[in-house]
């Protein structure tokens, strides 16, 4: 069965952390909003289908996908049958993605991480001879530079890049080419005051500046490590995180469109990192009837 995503969806840590009662009260809300999909950071699988299955029994139509589970740690064969179970269950409404993660994620795990194209499909290998494969248009990768862009058009349904721009995205549609779909991430700051914005900005962007999946993919954008300093240069700031008011965002996703994206997931940062962006979230639903 066809999965569709529609233009526009939301990307949420805060949803995969925060109470469950909570979880399923804002869930059912993006839904009646008309949000196409949901990504959360996929960790543990099982921990993962588990709270997915809770929110597709609390929606109607909103799909749900991981953004990303880590193949080093979550063997093919288990997440290969939890997502068949809850795609059987709910036809058209699961993505599975699947990403390689970090070093420092995995090597304290006492893993050596290398070559991750070729562990990546040797996963995929894995998937396609387990009990319960996943249909191909379900899958989705998390991919930056171009050999993991090209597995991503020759192994599965597409690509979802993360921390990226809308040049990112002109560059990784040329690589897919078409007919496959292209799912960039997109942080979002409703704060019109620049100082304001960019502290919440940096305070999201220090974590990802300090993995070498993110900068390297940026040095191919231009920047240099003067951008990566102090936890982002207002350049740098500026490039990935769209702030200011719901025309700002409007303009910052109608670029990863024009780019070429089929579906922007929106991760709006409140000024509260600790909070549910629920307000954020209301407003951007504006993007939805464009």
């Amino acid at each position: 069965m066809v999965v569709e995503l529609g233009s526009v969806g939301i990307w949420s840590g805060g949803l995969r952390r925060c109470d469950p009662a909570a979880r399923l009260d804002a869930v059912a809300e993006l839904d009646s909003l008309g949000y196409g999909a949901l990504w959360m950071p996929g960790g543990d699988a099982a921990g993962y289908f588990e709270i997915a299955a809770g929110i597709l029994a609390a929606t109607r139509r909103i799909v749900v996908a991981p953004g990303i589970l880590s193949v080093w740690t979550n063997p093919a064969e288990s997440v290969a049958a939890a997502h068949a179970e809850l795609s059987g269950r709910y036809p058209g409404r699961m993505m599975l993605g699947l990403g390689v993660s970090h070093p420092h994620h995995v090597e304290p795990l006492g893993l050596r991480f290398e070559h991750p194209v070729a562990v990546m499909t040797e996963y995929l290998d894995a998937l396609s001879a387990s009990t319960a494969p996943p249909a191909r248009n379900e899958l989705i990768l998390a991919a930056l530079g171009p050999r993991m862009l090209e597995l991503s058009r020759d192994r599965a349904a597409g690509a979802h890049p993360y921390f990226v721009t809308p040049e990112h995205t002109r560059l990784a549609r040329f690589v897919l080419g078409s007919g496959r779909l292209l799912v960039p991430e997109q942080a979002v700051v409703l704060e019109t005051d620049p100082a304001r914005a960019r502290a919440i900005s940096r305070r999201h962007m220090s974590t990802y500046l300090r993995a070498p999946h993110y900068t390297n993919n940026l040095l191919r954008l231009g920047f240099d490590a003067a951008d990566f300093a102090d936890s982002g240069s207002d350049r740098l700031v500026d490039a990935i995180v769209a702030w200011g008011d719901l025309e700002a965002i409007s303009r910052r996703v109608d670029g990863h469109f024009a780019a070429g994206a089929d579906h922007v997931c929106l991760q709006a940062l409140p000024a509260d990192p600790a909070a549910l962006p629920l307000g954020e979230w209301r407003e951007l639903a504006a993007l939805l009837s464009r």
